[in-house]
């Protein structure tokens, strides 16, 4: 099935991990997809396997100027987007009396700051019925010990997509949310734990989730896709949950 033949797709972050399987799902059912990441080696990796109709752009997703950086790069080549995966983020996690301001910032201008402004960037480029999909996390609902920051980042993308649904609901063009549970991708590898605490949380996460496993990019990307696709045209400001019960039973 060719759902986003003709279509134009940016996923930002999209060199690794979710990011990157949700571009090539997209650009297997027909897109034409636009990366960004700031690693230039592993974006032209990752551009390679998307064919060559995908381009990579390097940006820092959580920058006013980046924002306005990436929507003038695109501008500049006369692209406009049917779709968006606002995918770049970050996840450390440290208990209360470990947190200092160097964590908030950083969490909260990559998770909160950045998609922010690459939307208002970024909606002069949508198409009509655009689609705009921000990466949350089912961290926003639990009381996980350690993960205050972060959660409360992803706690605030899943409120704007609500209220930004709404101002962008007069141009045609819709914002929900997925929110994955504990998936296998890099990124748990950048927690900032060293690997036997690593190894120790990421057995105690599994156990709570009631599918007994992690998730994988693949399954998160086809709900993005979902998402994105005509058929989800009556889904607008939502939550989709994709955490193999874990939040849920």
């Amino acid at each position: 099935m060719k759902r986003f033949t003709q279509k134009t797709i940016l996923v930002t972050g999209g060199n690794s991990g979710i990011g990157l399987a949700t571009a090539q799902a997209f650009a297997a059912e027909g897109a034409r997809v636009v990366i960004t990441g700031r690693d230039e080696a592993s974006l032209e990796q990752a551009r390679a396997t998307l064919g060559d109709n995908a381009m990579a752009i390097r940006n820092d997703a959580s920058t006013l100027a980046g924002a306005k950086e990436l929507a003038g790069a695109l501008n500049a080549q006369g692209i406009r987007l049917d779709g968006v995966f606002l995918n770049a983020g970050i996840a450390k996690f440290a208990p209360l009396e470990a947190v200092d301001e160097t964590l908030w910032d950083l969490t909260f201008n990559v998770n909160v700051k950045g998609p922010y402004f690459q939307i208002q960037a970024l909606a002069p480029l949508l198409n009509k019925g655009a689609s705009i999909v921000i990466n949350g996390s089912i961290n926003a609902h639990l009381g996980m010990p350690a993960s205050s920051v972060y959660a409360a980042s992803k706690a605030a993308v899943i409120s704007l997509a609500k209220t930004l649904s709404a101002e962008l609901l007069p141009q045609g063009a819709r914002v929900n949310v997925v929110s994955p549970g504990p998936v296998e991708t890099p990124l748990y590898g950048k927690l900032g734990m060293d690997q036997a605490t690593l190894e120790a949380t990421a057995a105690q996460i599994q156990s709570q989730v009631p599918l007994g496993r992690f998730g994988t990019p693949a399954e998160i990307a086809s709900t993005v896709l979902h998402l994105v696709a005509p058929e989800s045209a009556f889904i607008v400001g939502t939550e989709i949950i994709t955490d193999g019960g874990m939040s849920q039973l």
